[in-house]
């Protein structure tokens, strides 16, 4: 049975999975309304000092792999529409480049000001990780309806410690837009 994380709740993947070595995040999210909402998810590998170590490691739908090819995003889902994941990232953790200490996932509106959508017209967004070999859901953080007038939520963390990966359920959320997470790691 997977373990269910609140906002901050943290998980330490690599001392309760220890056999865990390649990983799906699923990111999902169903809509309130008949609106079509598109969601992106991107993913920043950051280094000790908090930022990109090249532009390459910001994956996201026009950059699908990381330059260590350690970290995948699958592709962007522009209506949401569908069960299950609507945007999945593949990490091999024992491939991910030995300077990458923290993995931030965000999840943004695509035009989201032009367009005026907010995640209020969302419901039951969602991030979890699976076994990528036998598909077993490990953790779930399900977010709450905290983000109504938000553009943009970061919804966790992959954090390298001395005792390994540990996922934390952040559940931030913004209004910068994808461009002021950009600035914000580069």
């Amino acid at each position: 049975m997977a373990i269910s994380l609140n906002k901050g709740g943290a998980f330490n993947l690599t001392k309760k999975e220890p056999s865990l070595k390649k990983i799906i995040i699923g990111l999902g999210w169903e809509m309130k309304t008949e609106n079509i909402l598109d969601l992106d998810a991107s993913v920043f590998l950051l280094g000790n000092n908090g930022k990109l170590p090249a532009e390459e490691y910001f994956v996201f739908y026009n950059n699908l792999k990381s330059p260590d090819s350690s970290v995948q995003h699958t592709g962007d889902n522009r209506t949401g529409a569908g069960d299950g994941d609507d945007e999945m990232i593949l990490a091999n953790l024992t491939l991910i480049n030995s300077a990458i200490k923290e993995i931030i996932i965000v999840v943004s509106i695509h035009e989201a000001s032009v367009r005026r959508h907010k995640f209020g017209l969302l419901k039951d967004a969602y991030v979890r990780i699976l076994d990528e070999e036998t598909k077993r859901e490990v953790l779930r953080y399900d977010l709450d309806a905290e983000f109504n007038d938000d553009t943009d939520v970061e919804f966790g963390r992959l954090r390298l410690e001395e005792d390994g990966w540990h996922f934390i359920a952040s559940g931030i959320g913004s209004n910068m837009g994808l461009g002021g997470y950009v600035d914000m790691y580069a």
